[in-house]
C-alpha cells in the first residue's frame, strides 16, 4: 500500500511539528536548567557584596579610630608651641620642611607653621625662630628640647 503525495506531505508536517515541539521542550528544559544555575551564582555575589561592604567598614572604623588616637609628639609639639617656637619652610616643595613634619607626624597639627615667605631674610628651610634666634635647617627633637625647656616624651 503506498501513500499518496498528499499523505505523505501532512507526515513529513507532523514529523515536523513533532520535531519542533520536542526541539522547543529541549530549549525550555536547557532555559531552566540555566536559570536554577544562575540563581547559586546570584547568591554568592551578594555574599560577596556584603564581605566588600563589611571590608570597607572596618577600614574607616579603623581610621576613624587612629585619626583620634594622640600622636607620640603631641605634648612636645604643643610645648614648642607654648614656648613661642616658630618654624617657618615650604611645604610644597621642600623636602627638608617635609622631612621636619614628618618626624613629627600626626603631632605636627600642634607646631606654630608658617609659610617662609611670612619671615622676610629667610634663606634655608625649614628655619626655626626660638627666642628671637634663627635655627636654620632641619633640628633634631634634642636640640629642639635644649633650645625650649620642652621635655621630650
Amino acid at each position: 500500500m503506498e501513500l499518496t503525495k498528499r499523505e505523505k506531505r501532512k507526515l513529513r508536517l507532523e514529523n515536523l511539528r513533532g520535531e519542533s515541539q520536542q526541539a522547543q521542550q529541549e530549549f525550555e528544559q536547557k532555559q531552566e536548567q540555566n536559570h536554577q544555575h544562575q540563581e547559586p551564582k546570584k547568591g554568592k555575589f551578594k555574599y560577596y557584596m556584603i564581605a566588600v561592604a563589611v571590608l570597607i567598614l572596618l577600614i574607616v572604623a579603623y581610621s576613624v579610630y587612629s585619626s583620634a588616637k594622640p600622636g607620640p609628639y603631641d605634648n612636645f609639639a604643643k610645648c614648642l608651641t607654648e614656648n613661642g617656637a616658630v618654624m617657618y619652610g615650604a611645604m610644597d616643595w621642600c623636602k627638608y620642611t617635609q622631612g621636619q613634619k614628618g618626624m613629627f607626624g600626626k603631632s605636627f597639627k600642634y607646631i606654630n607653621y608658617h609659610e617662609y615667605e611670612e619671615l622676610p631674610g629667610i634663606k634655608k628651610t625649614p628655619t626655626w625662630v626660638i627666642n628671637g634666634k634663627w635655627h636654620e635647617n632641619v633640628q633634631p627633637f634634642d636640640k629642639l628640647a635644649a633650645l625650649t625647656g620642652c621635655k621630650l616624651n
